[in-house]
Formats: C-alpha cells, sequence, structure tokens
C-alpha cells in the first residue's frame, strides 16, 4: 500500500504521528512524509522543525515533499492509494473545505482527490465546536473525504477543541479504502 502522511503545524501531535507512521511503515506499507510550510519551517517548544522532517524521513526512508511543484504530480502519477493528513490544522481545513490550494499539503489532497482516492483527515484544531466546525461539516460531506474518529481536547479547559484518535488509523485504513466512513465519528470524552 502507498500512503502519503501529511503534516500540518499542529506540532503538539507530531511526535504521536510519527509513532503511527513507523507503525504503518513496519506493516509493510510505503509512505511518502508531506509537510506544510508551518510544519515544515517552523521550530516550537514541540522541537525543532528539521528534526521532525528527519524523523519523517528516516522512517519511511523517502525524501518529505515540502513544495507544491513537488506536490502536483500526486494525483497525475497516481502515488498513493491513501492520503493521511494527521494533524489537519483548523486553517487547513477552512483551506480544503473551500478550494484554496496555496501549500504543499493543500497541493497534495486537491492532486490525490482528483483521481477520486480517499484522503482520510486528523483534526487537532482549538476550534472544532466553533470556528472550524463549518469546515467539518462541508467536508463531512464531501465524496472521498474521511475523517479520523475525534473527541474533544481537553472539555473544561478548552471547551472547542478536538483532536483526532490518532492510534486509530492503522484499524481504519481498508474501511477508507473500502468507502466507508469510520464510526463512531465523535468519540466519548
Amino acid at each position: 500500500m502507498r500512503i502519503g502522511w501529511a503534516f500540518c503545524g499542529s506540532f503538539c501531535t507530531f511526535e504521536r504521528a510519527m509513532s503511527v507512521m513507523q507503525t504503518l511503515v513496519e506493516g509493510g506499507a510505503e509512505v511518502t512524509p508531506v509537510f506544510s510550510r508551518a510544519a515544515y519551517h517552523t521550530d516550537t517548544r514541540f522541537g525543532a522543525s528539521r528534526e521532525w522532517v528527519a524523523k519523517a524521513e528516516d522512517i519511511t526512508g523517502r525524501s518529505a515533499i515540502r513544495t507544491i511543484t513537488e506536490a502536483e504530480p500526486i494525483g497525475p502519477q497516481r502515488l498513493f492509494d491513501l492520503l493521511i493528513v494527521a494533524p489537519v490544522t483548523g486553517n487547513t481545513l477552512a483551506k480544503l473545505a473551500h478550494g484554496i490550494t496555496d501549500g504543499p499539503v493543500t497541493m497534495a489532497c486537491k492532486s490525490h482527490l482528483r483521481n477520486g482516492r480517499p484522503l482520510l483527515l486528523a483534526v487537532s484544531t482549538n476550534d472544532g465546536l466553533s470556528g472550524s466546525a463549518p469546515n467539518i461539516a462541508v467536508l463531512s460531506s464531501r465524496k472521498n473525504v474521511y475523517f479520523v474518529p475525534y473527541r474533544q481536547d481537553d472539555a473544561a479547559g478548552k471547551p472547542a477543541s478536538l483532536i483526532a484518535d490518532i492510534g486509530t488509523i492503522p484499524d481504519i485504513i481498508l474501511p477508507v479504502l473500502a468507502g466507508q466512513q469510520p464510526q463512531p465519528v465523535l468519540l466519548p470524552p
């Protein structure tokens, strides 16, 4: 199985995402990392961007896609059976919902979807139940777009925040490839 794994700027989820990506590689999947501009260039309290990119490339044995030009051939060349965006931020959700293609991840998604191939989104945003809620709704009704089941991140401290259960990705790939949205989408806290 050929999988693209795109990283957006929810840096607090990178460690878990890398662990799940490694599980897929160890299971025999060919995984290619894709980084948004923010994920590729931003150093945070969670680590230096160059270290995250190096870790993803080390796990997968593949160079990261990091530009629009590198992402554009994904669709025409049918590079992936599945494209996972984990984490997908509220910013990227908005761009995908409104057809904005201004970076490597949004181009990867647009290019991949043009062939009717599945896109799996793992939400990680502090405004999932507020500003990003309409975009989640739009994308939930879009053909070939699926969501990793998610829950409120911290209902008391951050009541609008949502976080996907990234650890379920290996178990939900086959249903997604069969065109089924994993259920339930909304998990208990």
